[in-house]
């Protein structure tokens, strides 16, 4: 049996799609739908139901999805046996993580990492959203919720704080903020609530029963934006402002605390490029404790 098409059939089966799985694999869709095709012929049952709505396994394709999961996680602890060629780290680590935190703290850190390991790719997603590691969708999933079930390595990264901010620029334009009261009628920017992905993040609650114009948006990058060009308040986090002079803790007795919590996969977990990307994220934010808390 050919493991690549195994390969094709695991990405189909977890994307539920052909199209979403030809983007994650590379490939054409008409190749990965072929080469599915070839290997329900060569196993003489049909594993998918093609539909123009997505792709559902069959009984067989069910039956095939956990052998073929069960190999390739042998596959994966195998390879966590044997040293690298030249012992130095290779391959492609991909980190799915919070848009604050990627695009504020982990794009340098890790672009000054992978600067170092020139044989090591990492693929940094920050995004609004949450990974699956047994979808293959990352090899290192940080989230804001610690999970409660699956078969997972969890690790707490830190806390984390966020508070009230305007910049000194809107304050000269529309007054000061002395108390909660002095919100009443002022811009909040903030986040779309049908978009929101953790309950960690239902912070604006408090704000919003006081600031009723609402400027929302689904990305901490736009809010730190319109909030830092003067438009409107927010609730951002401490440490992507420390170094924007232009941005003001306002109402310092408003403060919100979350958490930081990175994922492993076991059959993964020790892979050297992903055990040490995993160990350099964990040594970067534990030295930046004091950015993530702030007092």
């Amino acid at each position: 049996m050919d493991w690549d098409r195994i390969r094709i059939f695991l990405a189909v089966a977890r994307q539920g799609q052909i199209l979403s799985a030809a983007r994650q694999l590379g490939l054409n869709h008409a190749t990965v739908g072929r080469q599915l095709t070839a290997l329900e012929q060569e196993l003489g049952t049909k594993l998918v139901e093609r539909r123009t709505t997505g792709s559902e396994l069959t009984e067989a394709g069910k039956a095939l999805m956990g052998a073929a999961e069960a190999a390739e996680s042998a596959f994966l602890k195998v390879g966590t046996a044997f040293p690298s060629r030249a012992e130095g780290i290779a391959g492609t680590v991909r980190v799915g993580v919070p848009d604050g935190l990627g695009n504020y703290f982990l794009a340098r850190e890790l672009a000054g990492f992978a600067a170092g390991h020139p044989d090591l790719v990492i693929q940094l997603v920050p995004l609004p959203r949450t990974f699956s590691l047994s979808q293959r969708e990352a090899d290192i999933a940080i989230t804001l919720d610690r999970p409660k079930q699956g078969r997972l390595v969890i690790k707490k990264l830190t806390d984390y704080t966020l508070s009230v901010y305007a910049s000194q620029s809107y304050i000269k334009n529309y007054g000061a903020i002395r108390s909660e009261r002095d919100l009443t009628d002022r811009l909040f920017v903030t986040h779309i609530e049908d978009l929101i992905y953790s309950r960690a993040l239902d912070y604006a609650a408090r704000l919003g029963k006081l600031m009723k114009r609402r400027f929302e948006c689904g990305s901490v990058v736009a809010q730190m934006e319109a909030v830092r060009n003067g438009h409107g308040i927010g609730i951002l986090h401490d440490y992507a402002t420390h170094d924007v002079p232009d941005l003001i803790r306002l109402l310092p007795d408003i403060r919100f605390t979350r958490n930081y919590w990175m994922l492993l996969h076991p059959d993964t977990k020790d892979t050297r490029g992903v055990a040490a990307v995993a160990d350099h994220i964990s040594r970067v934010v534990r030295t930046a404790r004091d950015l993530f808390v702030a007092n």
